[in-house]
Order: structure tokens, then C-alpha cells, then sequence
């Protein structure tokens, strides 16, 4: 990089919306914590200030929905029986339990959709049960209105797809429906809202490639209304891109169909990974696109990688950039800030939180920023440590 171009990249890092911020972290031992992030000089600090429970035992999701200050958590246990919890968020990132739904336990992910307002029920997965359940707002006082139990015919080619396993329920950019993408089933499920009711229908499925695990899904528009999605592959260490098509505008009934058209590995071509990494989470800022590698350690020991992707901006086409040090052991979890000049890394079994500088204008990432360990270290592979990290802007 040229000595201009440093000159750039620090005054991005420095942009006026990325001084000062607050952050949200929540943790398998059961604590949601606050963090306030300032920067200054091409460095950062971290620092944890305030801490807080309410989400069962094993909060693994969080949702930040600004325009009402509120997040909701959603608990991963596998106890019979789980928590979810809603909070209001204050200026300074602290958080006010403000309500409680008991669900079926075992939800990986959760997301508000239908009614007036897109936030009239919440849907949930739930990884082991292989459901998808469905609730009536608000927090307490919710009630279940539907359960979905998915099934399949024949066990996927990789030992995890003994059974479908649901890991996110996704609202698409015009809130009129649910993809799940099915690690288990190879398959992108996918549900109509009914708004005024929250009741799903089923759509036909998108098929991944048999061995994928599909994880998570995002969404992408170009200038000229071209619609795509792109996949995370967590068996296949991949990403994949699939053309999206809705149905006509006066097509009550009709149904968000997929075709896959692309996938890309998370590694470089030429680099086979090892036999325990899994890819983990998938973002998008403008054309570029992202995903994390656990347990890669292509930076050195603990030191895991961020796959990074161009967006051709009239095809939707992918094609591989590079792969950025996450600073983190085994990230399962990360989100870019308002401007897009800083990425918060969650690093599950390193139990950190890693900011990282970004380019806008190249899409790569950079120097480490500031670093804090939060709660207790995880261990690899296994189901505790640092679960989620977001922004709160």
C-alpha cells in the first residue's frame, strides 16, 4: 500500500460516525454485556460497562432493531426448554430486561416479522428439534402459533446431516417472507407471511449441493434492481449466490423462488482446509462480501481468517478478493459499523472481541484496532465462549 494510500485508509478508520460507538455482546455462560468502543489516532479501546442477564442459559442470537432501541436474544438451550428476551436499549448501550418468552429451547437464531409493522410475531429455529416456531408479540405474555417440523427422506452426505437442521430464520428485504437455510437438508426453505395473522406457508425449496450445510443467507441489489442471495456453506466451507425471483406484484399467493448460480470456496483456490474448520457467518457492505473461517488458523496459532469477495455490480458475479486475519480463535460472529470503515469480530472460543480497520474503497480490512476479552475463554468445538457481537449506533 502506498504512502498515500495508508494516509487514506487512516483517515477512513477515523471517520466521524466511528469515534465513539457502543457494542453488544452476549455469552454462552448466560451474561449479555455492554461495551463502549472510542478511538482515536489510528488506535481504539474497548471496555466492558455494563453486564446483565435474562436469556435462558445459553444466549446465542442477538437482534438489534434500532428504530425502537430494543434487542432481542435468543437462547440456544438444550434443556427441554429455553428463554428468549427482549431489552430496551439505552443511549449509552446499557440494557433493561423488559420481557420474557418461554420457547421450546434449542433456537440457534430468531427475527421479528408481520404485522403492522414488520414486528408483530417472531420466528425462531430450533438446530436439534429441526422446527421452526412461530409466536405472537409482545414481550411477556407471547403464545406459540405455529410449529413447523421439517423431515427428510435420507441422511446427507457429511455425519452432522443425520436430520434437518434449521439455523436461521431470515426475513427478506421486503418482509413478505422466511428463508431457512437447512444445514442438514441442503436446503434453503422457504415461508410467505401472512402479516395480518403470522401464520407461514410453504414455498418451494432452493437445493444447495449435497454436502454444503447451508448456515446463513444475505441479500443483495444492484443499481439497476437486479436481485441476488448469497449463502454460507458451513460443511462445504463455501459461499454460494443464487438469482432470486419474487412473484408479480398482484400475486397475493405467489412464491420468493432461488436458483443457485455460483459457489466459491472460503479459501483460496489452491488451499484445502483442514478437517475442523467450519465457515461460520456471512455480511455484506456495498460490493463486497465476507465470511468467517473457524478454526483455520491461517494467521498463526488462535489466529483465524475473514474471507473477503468482490460483487460485480452488474452480474452479482462473486470473485475472490482475499483472506483478512480476524485477530480471533474460531469467529462465529461479526458485523461491520454504520460507515463501513470498522468490522467488531466475535471470536466464540477466544472469547474476544477484535475491531479491525476497513478500506471503503478497496473492501479490504486491515490493522487491528482494539481488542478485549469478554467472560470466560470457550473451548474448540465446543459450545461455549463469546456467541454474538453487534453495533450499537
Amino acid at each position: 500500500m502506498s504512502p498515500m494510500a495508508q494516509k487514506l485508509f487512516a483517515a477512513a478508520a477515523l471517520a466521524p460516525g466511528a469515534l465513539g460507538a457502543n457494542l453488544l455482546v452476549s455469552h454462552f455462560s448466560g451474561s449479555l454485556y455492554s461495551l463502549s468502543f472510542t478511538n482515536s489516532n489510528s488506535s481504539g479501546q474497548l471496555s466492558i460497562t455494563s453486564e446483565t442477564d435474562g436469556c435462558g442459559v445459553t444466549p446465542a442470537w442477538l437482534q438489534l432493531y434500532s428504530d425502537i432501541n430494543k434487542v432481542y436474544c435468543f437462547d440456544e438451550s438444550w434443556m427441554g426448554s429455553g428463554s428468549s428476551a427482549e431489552y430496551d436499549v439505552a443511549e449509552d448501550g446499557s440494557l433493561t430486561l423488559t420481557g420474557n418468552l418461554k420457547t421450546t429451547g434449542n433456537s440457534v437464531h430468531g427475527a421479528l416479522y408481520g404485522g403492522s409493522d414488520g414486528k408483530g410475531f417472531v420466528a425462531t429455529v430450533e438446530y436439534t428439534p429441526s422446527t421452526l416456531t412461530t409466536y405472537k408479540l409482545p414481550f411477556p405474555g407471547g403464545e406459540q402459533i405455529g410449529l413447523e417440523t421439517f423431515t427428510m427422506e435420507s441422511q446427507g452426505p457429511n455425519p452432522r446431516q443425520d436430520k434437518p437442521h434449521p439455523h436461521e430464520a431470515h426475513v427478506d428485504p421486503t418482509g413478505k417472507f422466511i428463508v431457512v437455510p437447512d444445514l442438514g437438508a441442503d436446503l434453503l426453505r422457504v415461508f410467505r407471511i401472512n402479516a395480518e395473522t403470522g401464520e407461514l406457508t410453504a414455498c418451494s425449496e432452493g437445493q444447495a449441493d449435497p454436502g454444503d450445510g447451508p448456515r446463513h443467507i444475505v441479500f443483495w441489489e444492484n443499481a439497476e434492481g437486479l436481485q441476488k442471495a448469497y449463502v454460507l456453506n458451513e460443511l462445504g466451507n463455501s459461499v454460494s449466490a443464487w438469482d432470486v425471483e419474487y412473484p408479480a406484484a398482484d400475486e397475493a399467493s405467489g412464491c420468493l423462488a432461488f436458483n443457485k448460480t455460483q459457489t466459491l470456496s472460503t479459501y483460496e483456490e489452491g488451499t484445502t482446509p483442514g478437517p475442523t474448520t467450519k465457515a461460520a457467518e456471512i455480511r455484506i457492505v456495498g460490493s463486497f462480501l465476507y465470511a468467517s473461517n473457524r478454526a483455520d488458523e491461517t494467521f498463526g496459532d488462535e489466529q483465524d481468517s475473514i474471507a473477503t469477495y468482490t460483487i460485480d455490480e452488474q452480474t452479482g458475479e462473486l470473485a475472490w478478493l482475499e483472506a483478512a486475519n480476524s485477530y480471533s480463535y474460531y469467529p462465529r460472529t461479526f458485523q461491520f459499523n454504520t460507515d463501513g470503515t470498522l468490522v467488531a469480530v466475535g471470536g466464540q472460543t477466544s472469547s474476544n472481541v477484535a475491531i479491525i480497520a476497513r478500506d471503503p474503497a478497496t473492501g479490504k480490512l486491515g490493522k487491528l484496532v482494539a481488542n478485549l476479552q469478554v467472560g470466560r475463554k470457550g473451548r474448540a468445538g465446543q459450545e461455549d465462549g463469546l456467541s454474538a457481537v453487534i453495533w450499537v449506533q
